[in-house]
């Protein structure tokens, strides 16, 4: 009998062992694993150092001069004589356009130059026979004159003497203007000829510089319009980039600016460069500032200038910052309406606003007042923090997974 009460004894003992049990292994899963576990954060401490900040913004390769090469007027292509990549020198041929009838126009245009110059030679010689009539006609009415006096000859004679005089002066006159109209005849189709001749050259058309041909844009026997360009030429030693910068961003924007561009083209061939110029207008749609970036020594060749147009990575250095407190931009975090980090004291998280200062790429921000260094803050957490919640300090929130 007393082993059998024994029993339900030693049997109600092991199951309260077993509810127990269960009972620290539900607690410690809550307040571990459960909705009750302390939130696992990442933290980092504030540091005081320099920032370097910079710019970093996106642009396409341009060539500041660059030339358009066609014709001025309308016509047909008669041939071309480059290529796209091909380096060419200031007044080289490039194309010829036909001329279609302007060297048999020239040719009319001489003969009647020719023919002006005639024209002009024949009044001059009506010039000299009328000054001679007239210088004849003067000494005659002269002489009538003394013999009147002396009434040698009649009132009517000396009249039809002076009356003579007047006609040859007149005939003098007419001749006079008859070779100013030859010679303003002779000016008008030698401005022609040289319009025409100008017009002949044009269908010739010539580099104007020295530079590299980046597009041919017709052929031979192709027809264009006047101002339609044949080819376009740059000058290699001109290209920089067409930076666009968002405009939140770009505080500090300058020229002299030091920059350092990536070509897509060459990512592991970075090139050095400065801000040539700022845009005074902004985009007001992408809400973007431009500038153009100069390189310090062109990228000149064929291969490069037929780039123009790639897209190009440019990082702006701008001057180092003051020593300050610094930290991860990922500690930044905004609660109601204010900026701040969740900053550890005494195990807890507690919120610090704080002002912040200029940021690099690197992703540091400098603080300029509410935390100083030795601070400890927040840097990532796996859920959202509360003011006094409890929380764990881990390497990783996630653990890399080993390599096989």
């Amino acid at each position: 009998r007393h082993t059998m009460k024994q029993t339900p004894l030693l049997r109600r003992f092991g199951l309260g062992i077993l509810a127990l049990t269960l009972i620290a292994a539900l607690a410690y899963v809550a307040l571990n694993a459960g909705p009750l576990a302390p939130t696992r954060v990442t933290v980092a401490t504030v540091k005081e150092d320099q920032l370097r900040p910079a710019i970093f913004g996106i642009g396409t390769v341009e060539a500041r001069r660059s030339w358009m090469i066609g014709p001025t007027m309308a016509g047909r292509v008669l041939s071309v004589k480059v290529d796209v990549g091909d380096v060419v020198k200031a007044g080289q041929l490039l194309a010829e356009m036909d001329p279609v009838d302007l060297d048999q126009r020239l040719n009319a245009l001489d003969a009647a130059l020719a023919r002006a110059g005639s024209a002009q030679a024949a009044a001059q010689a009506q010039v000299a026979d009328a000054a001679a009539r007239r210088e004849v006609a003067t000494l005659n009415a002269q002489r009538n004159q003394e013999l009147a006096a002396k009434n040698f000859i009649s009132a009517g004679a000396l009249e039809s003497r002076m009356q003579e005089k007047l006609s040859a002066e007149a005939a003098l006159k007419a001749a006079q203007a008859n070779l100013a109209g030859a010679g303003q005849d002779v000016t008008r189709q030698k401005a022609e000829r040289a319009a025409l001749t100008q017009q002949r050259r044009s269908v010739r058309l010539l580099a104007p510089a020295d530079g590299v041909v980046t597009s041919r844009d017709a052929e031979a026997g192709s027809t264009v319009v006047a101002g339609q360009p044949v080819l376009r030429l740059i000058d290699p030693s001109s290209l920089w980039v067409k930076l666009r910068v968002d405009q939140g961003r770009s505080a500090g924007l300058a020229l002299g600016l030091k920059a350092i561009i990536v070509l897509r083209s060459q990512p592991h061939t970075p090139h050095s460069g400065q801000v040539a110029r700022v845009e005074l207008l902004a985009d007001n749609v992408t809400e973007e500032r431009m500038a153009q970036v100069a390189f310090d020594t062109p990228p000149i060749g064929t291969r490069l200038a037929a780039s123009v147009g790639e897209l190009a990575e440019v990082t702006l250095q701008l001057p180092a910052t003051e020593t300050t407190p610094i930290l991860l931009n990922a500690s930044i975090q905004r609660m109601q309406g204010q900026t701040g980090v969740w900053k550890i004291e005494g195990g807890k998280p507690v919120f610090a606003t704080v002002r912040l200062g200029a940021s690099d790429l690197s992703g540091h921000v400098q603080v300029l007042q509410g935390l100083q260094a030795g601070d400890t803050v927040v840097v990532y957490s796996q859920k959202a923090l509360t003011e006094g919640a409890r929380v764990q300090v881990v390497d990783a929130l996630v653990k890399a997974k080993a390599a096989p």
